[in-house]
């Protein structure tokens, strides 16, 4: 099995060089391999909950599809048995859409045989990534004012998963109209 490259590599947010066209000969990428992440609205999605916490970014960088996954499985979980599914919502607010490639070379023993170098060097897809920039929301979470704490460790706990900075936002709705 092939070994997954670090995320370190494909960490920077420069130009995005992905391209995806109905059309053969403009298309750069031919397909992109399969998203990680299963489920992106979670918990009790037909209630509304008067507290919202926010997960937003400190600086702009590319997530990889395999750190958002394992990001939302542990938020996910800790909400679930501590609070139950239906005293929450939980909301990832990215989408991987820009393609990730690489233009893997052979080493070894007969390697200079077999290798093309640089020919073809656009590269092969090995995964997608979602464009995060400064200040953007990533995550919600939506609850009761009880179950606040837990809402709050649930998303600290998020960040363990992330390669960034990150802040929470406590926004009350009612504390909103009061002040209106």
């Amino acid at each position: 099995m092939a070994t997954l490259r670090k995320g370190v590599s494909y960490r920077g947010l420069e130009r995005a060089y992905t391209r995806k066209s109905k059309y053969r000969a403009k298309a750069f990428v031919r397909g992109a391999p399969p998203i990680k992440i299963t489920r992106y609205d979670m918990g009790n999605c037909s209630r509304h909950f008067p507290i919202t916490l926010q997960l937003q970014t400190g600086q702009s960088l590319q997530l990889r599809h395999n750190c958002i996954e394992a990001a939302r499985m542990t938020t996910n979980k800790l909400l679930e048995t501590s609070i139950g599914k239906a005293n929450y919502r939980y909301l990832l607010r990215m989408y991987p859409h820009h393609v990730l490639r690489e233009n893997p070379l052979a080493s070894g023993a007969g390697a200079d045989r077999m290798s093309t170098g640089m020919a073809f060097s656009f590269g092969k897809p090995i995964g997608t990534a979602a464009r995060i920039h400064k200040g953007q929301i990533i995550a919600e979470v939506h609850t009761e004012r009880q179950h606040l704490d837990v809402a709050k460790k649930a998303l600290h706990r998020m960040t363990y998963k992330l390669p960034c900075t990150t802040k929470i936002i406590v926004l009350d709705e009612n504390a909103a109209k009061a002040a209106a």
